[in-house]
């Protein structure tokens, strides 16, 4: 017998096992395609939310039913439908792996185990036993319905075998319920109780519980996340003290609406440059076929005005419009900008919002309400129907690239959109990307360029500062003397200064100057950074802490040294140089809270510090016209990593820093503090000479066969056992071999590996990888995915998890 049937792909599906399953549509229920929905999965029917990718009527006498429909209307239209699949096939995941990253997550469901009381317990509860009565007294308590793992955790159950026996006796029963996560509007707040003081006496407590009730003795109150940062315990220590009545959680109140400064409007007036640039993209805009170009100048060469009034073409034509930016740091400079002149069209889109705020910048852009999103990578899946322009400001920036899974490419994804609305792609950046660069000479794409500083604003005179000369003469400190002289007339004269170290951290490091080891994380191969703000020794990969002591774990001496410089250092240092100067820190540590990005750059544009210290969120994309130093303390750190992008990577680096500096009426000057002075690269940034680099690097990615003359994907081996991981990635190689020379013979490629990855432990799991160099077209997509498949399905290497990055960030 023929029915409606609904083909959908389930959620947690294996690789191997991911594809469309067909389900009967239960008769009334209005299921459309892109909607989600609930279905019975697997053997035991579990339920397991999945996304109809299409409807369609068949014989369906043997086919499960969806048992609830958990959309209104669709939550994906023919577009996004398209792009999950682009996503499956570019990025070799699932296609619910597709469908998270494009919903928010407050708009997500988890479907979860509910236990209630049954209606006709009656009398019997009298008769029931001490613990029987207590569960339904608690479950009661809650509304007659708590989710699975809550009860567990009241209780203190390690599993459901009582529950189960109640269910059995029909004194409970469970039911499957779909509960949506949208964020509260509020941050878990912890203090300690009023009985606090009574309840300790005589307790028993650990170290790490006395830690935190110090802690909460002497602030009142805090955020649970700040309380874990300052005293290095996880949640469960604050769980515990709360379950124990000496301490209470409560919320603090946050806004949902995403609240940002906005700027005086000014109307945009263009040079004779910029016009010419605009009229370009204008007429590219105009074009009935979709358009990639790249809009090349440099620093404070007033690119963003240019991209700003094609912008107001879109609005004005009624076209939708996304704007990206690299990092949150620099969204609330570009929204205060934007909500100026377009008010609430502006959507915002990144990370530091709140679940509930994501879902309603979501709502707004998918009923039309807002035209215009502007954020970081994630704006790329704002739900416009009417695409006409997507702008990637620095689009050689790494974090347009996702390191998790998906782990899609920002650029693919808006090329992808761009070729289905027939819109006009522009990427904008003082250091585009390598390939960028190269396609636009080749002419895939087209090239606009700015020469020429906006306004009366000029180049910054640039110096570079040998470190080693400095030691030469007695200074061992963090600053030359050549910089201390420039913040110290700068701080005279009433000008801002910017100092940038791409280290957090007070040290960098720690070493037993007995035995030479240095102190790592018992959890990584990755050395400890002191942080002097907690005094604790911190992992930056698994979040390990413990506090800093002298006594070397090795040797047991008592000679450990901290070395190497961080921001925290850099700041206690030239705060005690400079001890009128006010300094501002920003770096990941600095920003935890919401809306601190945004808090602390306003103030430094008000005049309120004279000195920001930070990592590279404070090197590119800013305006501050007060701004006349920029100093780079460490130019050395990145130029020698292994990676063929070090030097990419590092001339973008300093060329965007070196331009945060005289961007108003006054001479900059910048100060690149290096002990290598010689290199080639350090003294091409410092001329802001971006094409000589580039005819540099290009000849080198030729001759050894890098990015954009091939593609490299990586494929990732992941265990908790060292030799079955290693075992793993030999046998997927010696797989892909033979697959290589049978089926896929005319595939162009070239194998290095397999290795061990740079940083070889995380989180106590081994990594190993396979570079491949190919060709990224649909053949080697077909072979590789067909490898994924096959070897996810090998049961000798099951507790091994085996991914594939194309164009990784590290190698």
């Amino acid at each position: 017998m023929t029915a409606k049937i609904a083909y959908v792909a389930v959620e947690n599906a294996l690789l191997h096992f991911d594809n469309a399953f067909s389900y009967r549509i239960p008769e009334g229920m209005p299921v459309q395609t892109g909607c989600r929905v609930a279905v019975p999965f697997g053997r035991g029917d579990s339920k397991r939310q999945g996304i109809v990718l299409g409807l369609g009527e068949e014989n369906a006498d043997d086919l499960k039913t969806v048992s609830e429909l958990l959309d209104d209307e669709p939550v994906l239209n023919d577009e996004m439908l398209k792009m999950c699949a682009f996503i499956k096939s570019h990025c070799f995941c699932t296609y619910y792996d597709a469908v998270k990253a494009m919903l928010p997550a407050g708009i997500n469901y988890r479907l979860s185990l509910e236990y209630s009381v049954s209606a006709d317990l009656g009398d019997r509860f009298y008769d029931l036993s001490d613990e029987y009565r207590r569960i339904v007294t608690i479950i009661r308590s809650k509304n007659n319905k708590v989710e699975k793992h809550h009860l567990l955790q009241e209780l203190g159950y390690a599993d459901s075998s009582v529950l189960d026996q109640m269910e059995a006796e029909g004194i409970l029963y469970k039911n499957d319920a779909a509960l949506r996560r949208i964020g509260d509007k509020t941050i878990k707040m912890i203090r300690l109780s009023d009985d606090a003081e009574t309840l300790l006496q005589g307790m028993k407590l650990s170290a790490k519980q006395e830690s935190v009730i110090d802690l909460l003795s002497t602030v009142g109150s805090a955020s649970v996340k700040e309380v874990c940062y300052y005293t290095g315990v996880t949640t469960s220590v604050p769980d515990t003290l709360v379950r124990k009545n000496i301490a209470v959680y409560y919320d603090d109140e946050v806004f949902r609406v995403p609240r940002s400064s906005v700027s005086d409007k000014r109307e945009i007036t263009l040079t004779e440059e910029q016009q010419k640039a605009f009229d370009e993209l204008s007429t590219l805009y105009h074009s009935d076929k979709p358009e990639v170009s790249l809009l090349y100048g440099i620093t404070g060469s007033g690119k963003t005005s240019v991209f700003f009034k094609l912008i107001e073409q879109a609005s004005s034509d009624g076209k939708d419009v996304i704007v990206m930016v690299p990092e949150i740091a620099l969204t609330p400079q570009m929204i205060a900008m934007f909500r100026a002149h377009f008010g609430d069209k502006v959507a915002v889109f990144h990370s530091a919002l709140s679940l509930g705020e994501r879902l309603d910048e979501y709502k707004r852009v998918s009923r039309g309400i807002a035209k215009i999103a502007v954020g970081t990578r994630s704006a790329i899946f704002a739900p416009f129907q009417n695409l006409g322009l997507i702008i990637m400001d620095e689009e050689q920036e790494h974090t347009y690239k996702s390191e998790s899974k998906p782990r899609f490419n920002t650029k693919e994804l808006a090329k992808f959109r761009c070729s289905y609305h027939k819109a006009l792609l522009l990427f904008s950046s003082a250091t585009p990307s390598v390939e960028t660069y190269y396609y636009a000479n080749e002419g895939r794409y087209h090239k606009h360029v700015l020469t020429k500083r906006y306004g009366t604003a000029t180049l910054p005179d640039v110096v570079i500062a040998d470190m080693n000369e400095e030691i030469e003469v007695g200074n061992t400190g963090v600053f030359s003397n050549i910089l201390l002289q420039n913040i110290e007339e700068n701080l005279d004269n009433g000008k801002q200064s910017i100092l940038l170290l791409n280290r957090r951290g007070y040290n960098s490091y720690v070493t037993c100057n007995s035995c030479r080891e240095p102190l790592t994380c018992p959890n990584c191969s990755i050395s400890l950074t002191y942080h002097s703000a907690n005094n604790r020794m911190m992992c930056h990969y698994c979040g390990y802490s413990v506090p800093y002591r002298t006594e070397c774990p090795t040797c047991h001496s008592h000679s450990l040294r901290l070395r190497g410089t961080g921001t925290q250092r850099a700041e206690v240092e030239i705060a005690q140089i400079f001890p009128q100067a006010r300094i501002l820190r920003m770096d990941t540590d600095t920003t935890m809270t919401r809306s601190s990005h945004e808090k602390k750059l306003t103030a430094f544009a008000n005049g309120e510090y004279d000195i920001l210290v930070g990592t590279q969120m404070v090197a590119k994309g800013l305006d501050f016209p007060n701004v006349t130093l920029v100093g780079v303390l460490n130019a050395d750190h990145m130029l020698y990593l292994d990676d063929y992008r070090s030097y990419e990577n590092t001339f973008s680096l300093l060329t965007q820093v070196v331009g945060r500096s005289g961007r108003g009426k006054d001479k900059g000057r910048a100060i690149i503090q290096t002990y290598t002075p010689e290199n080639p690269i350090i003294a091409l940034a410092a001329r802001q000479d971006y094409d000589a680099f580039y005819n540099a690097e290009i000849g080198i990615r030729k001759a050894m066969l890098y990015p954009p003359f091939a593609s490299i994907c990586m494929v990732g081996f992941v265990g908790e056992n060292a030799k079955q991981t290693e075992g793993a990635a030999f046998a997927f190689t010696k797989q892909m071999t033979r697959l290589l020379q049978t089926e896929f013979t005319d595939i162009p490629l070239r194998v290095l590996g397999p290795s061990q990855a740079a940083v070889f432990k995380v989180s106590n799991k081994y990594r190993f990888k396979l570079i491949l160099k190919c060709r990224n077209d649909s053949r080697f997509r077909e072979m590789l995915a067909r490898m994924l498949v096959q070897f996810s399905s090998n049961r000798e290497f099951g507790s091994v998890t085996v991914y594939a990055d194309m164009d990784p960030l590290s190698l």
